[in-house]
């Protein structure tokens, strides 16, 4: 099946919410760094992509309905144009919300993954990762480089995404407006909330300590 939604808002940006949301409303499975962590096809794409090699983007996403966060999220432009049915959704908040939360969860992610309590193949995954995200999509760690990088991604989207194909959102805007985007019912209850900052490193044997 050919993607029906493409996020291009990067992790730390209510991606996980969004996932589940999207779930919640028929659109899955939503593709998400979880479910690379999850599946043992997908880590050998991501590497090829950053060998240079070419992928089949819809080899990558065969069997998902849409895509959030990372890794996929690094390649959006590549999406857009590979599914070009495909409707935009573009998690956002404000930068220094978005640096708070990165800088406490992804970003000090990228300094321990090594030496955290996690199998080895994972580790070898997180290494291409490291090589997409880190080095590749933001091109350093400090506050200054990574919100410039934040700023850059936002602002392309904008720029070249037709404002029909797009929807600028962030979970607290709740369901009306995503509904009313992809034109589905308002379902009960309220919108998910999920990926707090001790979500994130209970997926890796919790939050490493202060050297």
């Amino acid at each position: 099946m050919p993607l029906k939604i493409i996020g291009s808002g990067f992790g730390r940006t209510g991606t996980m919410s969004t996932k589940m949301a999207l779930e919640q409303l028929g659109f899955g499975p939503c593709h998400h760094m979880v479910m690379v962590m999850g599946d043992p096809e997908q880590p050998p794409f991501w590497a090829a992509r950053v060998a240079g090699a070419p992928v089949d983007w819809h080899e990558v996403f065969a069997g998902y309905n849409a895509q959030v966060d990372f890794p996929g999220a690094a390649v959006w432009p590549e999406l857009v144009d590979a599914f070009p049915d495909a409707k935009v959704i573009h998690t956002e908040r404000p930068e220094d919300d978005w640096w708070a939360s990165y800088s406490k969860t992804i970003g000090k992610f990228w300094q321990h993954y090594r030496t955290l309590p996690v199998p080895p193949e994972l580790v070898e995954m997180f290494s291409t990762m490291d090589q997409l995200l880190a080095k590749g999509v933001f091109g350093g760690a400090d506050r200054e480089t990574c919100i410039a990088a934040y700023r850059r991604n936002n602002a392309l989207v904008r720029d070249t995404v037709p404002e029909d194909r797009l929807l600028v959102f962030t979970p607290s805007d709740g369901w009306d407006p995503l509904c009313s985007f992809l034109d589905v019912p308002v379902p009960d209850g309220d919108f998910p909330r999920s990926n707090a900052r001790e979500e994130f490193w209970a997926l890796f044997g919790g939050e490493p300590e202060p050297a």
